[in-house]
């Protein structure tokens, strides 16, 4: 039997041990560190499955160039950044890996809500710089998390986990979702909110967990953001590109939003010269003490990695003996 060729584009950069240990019998496999699409020309043409994360994109450019190609998996939750609906049209399924990393991420979400509703990142960082004196009166008001509303932007894995977290402290949790269907909210012991604009004026703290597609590009904008509350927080911890992150300085110096967690960004490392990243590194910006910025960690834990690791070698296994697919999204 021949053996076969899997690639590992990006991300991935050390000996492969748990992809040769899935694949090791049936295909040599190898990693090629991928820091654009540009770095696979003339690399993946011959793989009979593709293994890519999140630090390049694959186009048609790519898709089309993949002769016998069996499988493009996404190791990982989201697909926004494979060409799904060409690979389609070229007869190659795009899978993803949707389950392996539901807890860190709402872990995550919760833990931002925490830093910044509690006043931990705010006092943290004031008087690491001797910004304040020793008080807690200079982080006032602080407001009690049990009755107020945590709000959710999609209710998929994550986001129900991150629900079953946030109802643990007692708080009321609502959500958007006009894909789920009706009894989830009542089975889970949450609020279904029928209108985008009503979750936004409710919101105490609003956690965003949807994919990101032309439908949920800047969700959370402007004038959503303008909708809520005064002194409300937002967490976003599932795409960079479903908050316009441009939005938050000014609504964090107006005191409309008290708070901000973000895990993800459009671009990532983001430019320089972002106005949320000039913001938080400006010790004179309001920004500074209330924004959290975080590099795409929210899913990572050492387990978490290995269960993606082996969670995508295995759907390639499954694609080059022919089995059947699992987690296919086009």
């Amino acid at each position: 039997m021949p053996r076969f060729r899997v690639v590992v584009a990006d991300f991935i950069t050390d000996a492969l041990a748990p992809e040769r240990e899935i694949l090791g019998d049936i295909a040599d496999v190898i990693t090629l560190d991928a820091a654009s699409e540009a770095d696979l020309l003339g690399k993946v043409e011959e793989t009979d499955a593709l293994m890519m994360y999140h630090n390049i994109a694959v186009t048609r450019d790519t898709i089309s160039r993949l002769k016998r190609c069996k499988v493009i998996v996404r190791c990982g939750v989201g697909y926004d950044n494979v060409d799904y609906r060409f690979a389609r049209e070229c007869g190659i399924p795009v899978a993803n890996v949707p389950d392996y990393g539901t807890e860190e991420v709402a872990d995550s979400a919760i833990g931002l809500t925490l830093a910044l509703t509690r006043g931990i990142n705010f006092f943290n960082n004031r008087l690491q710089r001797k910004a304040s004196d020793w008080r807690y009166m200079h982080g006032t008001p602080i407001l009690r998390l049990r009755g107020r509303v945590f709000a959710i932007i999609g209710l998929g894995r994550i986001g129900t986990a991150t629900a079953m977290r946030a109802k643990a402290f007692g708080m009321d949790v609502a959500f958007y979702d006009p894909y789920k269907p009706d009894g989830y909210d009542k089975a889970l012991g949450i609020r279904r909110v029928e209108q985008l604009a009503e979750l936004f004026h409710q919101a105490f703290v609003l956690s965003v967990h949807c994919p990101l597609t032309q439908e949920t590009k800047h969700i959370v904008d402007a004038r959503g953001i303008e909708l809520m509350p005064d002194g409300s927080f937002l967490v976003n911890t599932a795409r960079g590109a479903t908050v316009d992150a441009s939005a938050i300085p000014p609504a964090i110096r107006s005191g409309k939003l008290r708070g901000a967690g973000i895990d993800v960004l459009p671009v990532e490392p983001p430019p320089e010269d972002h106005p949320l990243l000039v913001a938080w590194r400006d010790p004179n910006d309001p920004c500074h003490d209330r924004v959290i910025v975080n590099p795409h960690s929210a899913f990572y834990a050492e387990e978490g990695l290995l269960d993606m690791r082996v969670k995508g070698a295995t759907a390639c296994r499954r694609a080059l003996l022919d089995e059947p697919l699992r987690n296919v999204v086009n």
